[in-house]
């Protein structure tokens, strides 16, 4: 007697991968950018740095095409979730992915982007610290900053080494205001302030950031004590 055997049918409830969009794109790493960018966020308002619903961060996903995770517009920077973030391209524009809300990206996500493209950062830190604002204010041209042992928190050396946070006139028009920062770019000094509005900092990735702008945020609070 011949014996048969029966025929094996996939199992319709096993689990399927995430799939990628064309771009690498998927829900699950945007969310685990936002999970970051929201625990960043948080502490960052604790300082008193991101009051109300001010300033923004970001982190890039994809470098080609760029892509980048950046906080939601119109949010209290203290209380965000995972999924409180937009993804955008390298001009700021919105770039929908499957499973991640449709949210509208920060007004300076542009800025943002251009950022990671010329300085070649993996997060963009920004927040309107008063130290900053009062800074740009009192020079314009950019700040001076000597022998002082912080500056080895940005990259730069203690002693000997002439650092200038670069200062730019605001605009509502990122394009201009990335123009600006390309102006003024050192790649060697990783921020720069926007006048009577806050700093920008970056860093390889987002921890790297938060370092340089808690390093920089105390430089220019010792500039402005000793001046």
């Amino acid at each position: 007697m011949t014996q048969h055997t029966p025929a094996v049918s996939a199992t319709p409830d096993a689990p399927t991968p995430d799939k990628a969009a064309p771009d690498g794109l998927t829900a699950d790493r945007v969310l685990a950018a936002g999970a970051r960018l929201a625990a960043e966020s948080a502490r960052f308002t604790g300082f008193g740095w991101m009051r109300g619903t001010s300033g923004n961060l970001s982190e890039v996903l994809t470098r080609d095409p760029l892509r980048l995770t950046v906080t939601a517009s119109g949010l209290d920077k203290g209380e965000l979730s995972p999924s409180d973030v937009a993804v955008v391209d390298s001009g700021g524009a919105p770039v929908p992915v499957e499973g991640v809300a449709p949210l509208r990206p920060s007004a300076e996500a542009g800025l943002h982007a251009r950022v990671a493209a010329v300085a070649g950062a993996g997060a963009v830190v920004h927040v309107h610290a008063l130290n900053a604002v009062i800074a740009g204010h009192r020079w314009p041209g950019g700040v001076h900053l000597r022998d002082i042992e912080t500056l080895k928190g940005i990259g730069r050396e203690a002693h000997d080494d002439e650092v200038i946070i670069p200062v730019i006139p605001n605009s509502q028009d990122m394009t201009e205001l990335g123009d600006r920062f390309e102006e003024v770019f050192d790649p060697r000094t990783p921020a720069f302030i926007v006048a009577s509005h806050g700093l920008y900092a970056w860093g390889t990735d987002l921890v790297h950031a938060r370092h340089v702008t808690e390093c920089v945020e105390w430089l220019l609070a010792y500039a402005v004590a000793t001046a």
